[in-house]
């Protein structure tokens, strides 16, 4: 049986809206980004391929300042982190979030001020510990009662390490129950609502080796609406006002995390930043007031809503199955390259690139080239109906968590990232190769 045709519906998968803003049509149904054909990036560089948006990621480095002037902006390095991503944060004015001695070495050694760096994670290892120590970050979140003493033996009798404790406040939020941090019952964190926080930060404040600059939470991912970091700063505030009362002590800093939500395909949703740094500022200035208390310089993290919209993913069609009433289209990549869909049902919006396409446009499931029948990158979309091995896939807000969740499964080998720039393309990243995988496996 073919695949049902669906008509009426070109407008629909000719909208633009979610891609870079860099994005224009060309002859012949190609697109360029950053003033480059995206099938001239595929014939230079092969597919699979990242393609970033430069322009993009500045322009919405540069929203976050605007909207932000009074807060620190630290862009979480775990949604996307290269060398060059390191440079433009830095001459954006961000600050850094990163997660592992990896990432603190990859933005240290590309020049970005440890000072300006806050090293996160729920299981930081010695090492982590340690590189964040020797390298100077500037804050480190405490995320467990075992790492207290573990992080003020590290830090020693003469020193002084500034930290943060990451509460969780209670607040369900996010869009998908796996990433969905600021409710009990995760890994993620100390409890408000059992005392853990508490307890937690008085044990903080008897360490002479650390100083308690303020609190962490971190409510969740892809969030589109304001009202759950509303919720999240009250009892944020309420928990700053106790701690003053039981231990005259005020935090000059409160980070309220990331999470903030993209829209991937049209018509989807998008956290509104103007609304949420208006109502977040707003509410924390009421529930302080209230409180009796300063107003704390606020701290926010956004990853995706940097990287996300500025990258696109390239991909060649390998094999096109009718199969019953769903029609396969299966690429040169797949779970291996974009694990989201697989992990938490992500939903994108491939688009045919590199050709005019005459016939109506069909349901469509494209899938990867891995050995598993979860490697689904795109379910039930629309592609044109003469979509044919050879052709062009590109597929846009890829920025984020792709490469960086990347697996050699397969061996089939990780993309290169190619940032676009003023009409001009340069790798970022390179292609992994089947020597890679020689060289590193050593074993006889």
């Amino acid at each position: 049986m073919s695949a049902p045709v669906l008509t009426g519906l070109s407008a629909e998968l000719d909208d633009l809206s979610v891609w870079p803003a860099s994005t224009a049509r060309l002859p012949g149904g190609n697109l360029s980004v950053g003033g480059v054909s995206l099938t001239d990036v595929a014939e230079r560089f092969d597919t699979p391929a990242y393609v970033l948006d430069e322009g993009e990621v500045r322009a919405r480095c540069r929203t976050y300042r605007a909207v932000f002037p009074d807060a620190d902006v630290l862009y979480a390095a775990k949604a996307f982190l290269s060398r060059a991503m390191v440079r433009w944060i830095d001459e954006e004015g961000l600050g850094l979030d990163a997660c592992s001695a990896g990432e603190l070495e990859l933005a240290v050694t590309a020049g970005f001020p440890a000072a300006r760096i806050v090293l996160h994670g729920n299981a930081k290892s010695p090492g982590d510990i340690e590189t964040a120590l020797r390298l100077g970050v500037g804050r480190i979140v405490v995320d467990s009662p075992s790492e207290i003493a573990r992080l003020a033996a590290q830090v020693g009798s003469g020193g002084r390490q500034k930290v943060m404790v990451r509460v969780v406040p209670g607040v369900s939020a996010g869009g998908h129950e796996k990433i969905r941090t600021g409710t009990d019952g995760q890994k993620f964190g100390l409890s408000l609502t059992d005392g853990s926080a508490q307890h937690a930060i008085a044990r903080v404040l008897g360490q002479p080796q650390l100083e308690l600059t303020g609190l962490h939470c971190h409510i969740g991912s892809q969030i589109t609406d304001v009202k759950p970091y509303l919720v999240a700063v009250r009892r944020m505030v309420g928990l700053m006002a106790r701690i003053k009362e039981s231990h005259g002590v005020t935090f000059p800093e409160l980070d309220m995390g990331g999470g903030h939500g993209v829209a991937y395909r049209a018509g989807e949703s998008a956290l509104d930043l103007t609304a949420l740094a208006r109502r977040l500022n707003g509410e924390l200035s009421a529930s302080c007031a209230a409180a009796g208390l300063p107003v704390p310089r606020l701290v926010i993290e956004p990853g995706r809503a940097v990287a996300a919209p500025a990258g696109v993913a390239v991909y060649r069609v390998l094999a096109v199955k009718p199969t019953g009433s769903t029609m396969f289209v299966a690429v040169d990549g797949g779970m291996s390259d974009n694990p989201r869909p697989a992990l938490y049902g992500a939903r994108y919006a491939p688009r045919l690139i590199g050709r005019s396409a005459t016939a109506e446009p069909v349901a469509t499931t494209v899938v990867g080239r891995h050995c598993e029948a979860g490697d689904i990158l795109a379910a039930d979309v629309l592609l044109p109906g003469d979509v044919r091995p050879g052709d062009l896939l590109a597929v846009p807000v890829s920025g984020a968590y792709q490469l960086s969740m990347a697996s050699d499964y397969n061996l089939v080998g990780r993309p290169p990232v190619v940032a676009v720039h003023d009409g001009s393309a340069r790798l970022l990243v390179r292609r992994e190769t089947q020597e890679d995988f020689r060289r590193r496996d050593i074993g006889a």
